[in-house]
C-alpha cells in the first residue's frame, strides 16, 4: 500500500465549517472552541520546469486555491491524532515515538513531524481535522500541502519560526527520507512561498527565488484533471531519477565541472549520446532543453508574447512525452483539445507525469469554451470524467484568519 494524502472530494473549507466539524469529531475542541485554530497550505501548479528540481535546475510554479486545511486544538500532551474530513478515518502517533511509515497518508504528518524534530524545531501534540478541495493524486502536490499544513501545525510557534523556504526544506526532508519519494524541492517551495497572483521561480541550486508576474487582467490558469491517478512511490518517478543522477555522473567522469544535469549545456549533448544508452541520452535532453524554456517563458510573458509561450508549452510537452516519457495518452488528449480552442494561449501536461493535470493558460472569456470542448470531446476518446479547475496564483502557507 503507497502513502498517499486523504482522498477528497472537493469540500467546505469555510473556517465556520472546519470549526464545526472539529467540535463533532473531537470532545477536547467541543470543550474549548475558543481553542481552535486553522492552519492551510496550497497545491501548486508548475507553469514549466517539470524534473529539472532535482536536477539543480529551474522551476516556475505558483501556489494555487486547491488547498488542504488543518484545523486543531493544540494540546499538552505529545500525541497526534488527525481525523480525515472526507472519510472520518482516524490516524495517530506520538511525537516521542513516531515509528516508521505506515503506508497510509499519516505518513505526510508524521514524516513532517520527524523532519521538525530533526531540525530542532519544538512540537507538540494535537487533535485535528484535515480537509482538501482537490482530488487525491491529481499531479497538483497534495503530499507537500499536507507537510506544510502539518509543520504549521505541529510547531509549537505556529511555522516553527523558520523562514517559509527553510520550512519547505524540512517537508523535502520528510517526503525524502520518510516518506521514501526522491522528490526535489518545488513542491514544497511552491506551497511554502507563493505569492498571490504570481509564479515563482526558483533556482534548485542556490535556491534564489523571486516572483514571476502573471497576465492575469486578460487570462487565468485553468487546471484540468484527466480522471486517471497515479502514485509517484509505485510510477516510475525514482528511476528517472536515477536515469538523470547516472547521466550526469558519466558525462561528470569526463568534465568536472559537471555535478548534475544543471551544469549541462545544450551544445554538449552529442558527447553525452556516446556515454549513455539512448534511454538514459534522451532523458537528459529533456532535462537540458527544459532548463532553457524555463527561461525563455519568463521573458515571454515579461514581454507579453503569450504566442511565444505557448511554443514553449508545447515544445515541453513533446520533449516530456518523448525524451522523458512521462505523457500518457489522456493528458495528450486534454492538450490536444485544449490547443484547438480559441483563446488557450498555452497547454501542457504538469506535475510528474504518468496521469494526473494539464496546465493552461486561457483568456478569461475563453474558460467557459474550453470546459465545453474537454466535455464534449474527452470522455468519448478516454472513457473518464475529466474535473476543470479555474484556479489563482495564492499567497503560501499559514494560519487562516477568522
Amino acid at each position: 500500500m503507497s502513502a498517499r494524502p486523504p482522498a477528497a472530494e472537493p469540500a467546505d473549507l469555510a473556517p465556520g465549517a472546519m470549526r464545526a466539524a472539529l467540535v463533532a469529531a473531537e470532545p477536547r475542541a467541543a470543550a474549548d472552541p475558543d481553542a481552535i485554530r486553522i492552519v492551510r497550505a496550497p497545491c501548486r501548479v508548475n507553469l514549466i520546469g517539470e524534473h529539472t528540481d532535482y536536477n539543480l535546475g529551474f522551476v516556475l510554479p505558483a501556489a494555487i486555491d486547491l488547498e488542504i486545511r488543518i484545523a486543531f486544538v493544540p494540546t499538552d500532551d505529545r500525541r497526534v491524532e488527525l481525523v480525515s474530513g472526507p472519510t472520518g478515518e482516524r490516524a495517530s502517533f506520538d511525537l516521542d515515538a513516531i515509528g516508521p511509515r505506515r503506508g497510509a497518508w499519516i505518513d505526510y504528518v508524521a514524516g513532517t513531524a520527524w523532519a521538525l524534530a530533526k531540525a530542532g524545531v519544538a512540537m507538540r501534540g494535537l487533535r485535528g481535522i484535515v480537509v482538501s478541495s482537490l482530488p487525491t493524486a491529481s499531479g497538483l502536490s497534495s503530499s507537500a500541502a499536507l507537510e506544510l499544513a502539518s509543520a504549521w501545525a505541529l510547531a509549537d510557534t505556529l511555522g516553527g519560526d523558520v523562514t517559509p523556504l527553510a520550512l519547505a526544506r524540512i517537508c523535502q526532508r520528510a517526503e525524502n527520507a520518510y516518506v521514501g519519494v526522491n522528490c526535489g524541492l518545488m513542491d514544497q517551495f511552491a506551497s511554502a512561498c507563493g505569492v498571490a497572483g504570481a509564479a515563482v521561480l526558483l533556482d534548485c541550486r542556490s535556491f534564489a527565488w523571486r516572483p514571476v508576474a502573471l497576465p492575469l487582467a486578460t487570462h487565468t490558469l485553468v487546471v484540468i484533471h484527466t480522471g486517471s491517478t497515479r502514485s509517484l512511490t509505485t510510477s516510475q518517478y525514482n528511476v528517472r531519477r536515477a536515469q538523470c543522477e547516472a547521466a550526469a555522473a558519466a558525462l561528470g567522469a569526463h568534465d568536472p565541472g559537471v555535478e548534475s544535469l544543471r551544469d549541462v549545456m545544450p551544445a554538449m549533448l552529442p558527447r553525452m549520446r556516446d556515454l549513455v544508452g539512448d534511454d538514459v541520452f534522451r532523458r537528459s535532453r529533456h532535462v537540458v532543453t527544459e532548463n532553457g524554456r524555463v527561461g525563455e517563458t519568463i521573458d515571454a510573458l515579461a514581454a507579453g508574447d503569450l504566442a511565444a509561450v505557448g511554443q514553449l508549452w508545447a515544445a515541453s510537452h513533446a520533449s516530456l512525452r518523448d525524451d522523458f516519457e512521462v505523457v500518457s495518452p489522456e493528458l495528450d488528449a486534454l492538450v490536444e483539445i485544449a490547443t484547438a480552442v480559441p483563446g488557450v494561449a498555452a497547454a501542457r501536461m504538469t506535475g510528474a507525469g504518468f496521469g494526473g493535470c494539464t496546465i493552461n493558460l486561457v483568456a478569461r472569456d475563453a474558460v467557459d469554451g474550453l470546459r465545453a470542448a474537454v466535455a464534449a470531446d474527452y470522455p468519448a476518446r478516454t472513457g473518464l470524467v475529466p474535473r476543470v479547475y479555474a484556479v489563482d496564483a495564492v499567497a503560501g502557507a499559514g494560519l487562516v484568519a477568522d
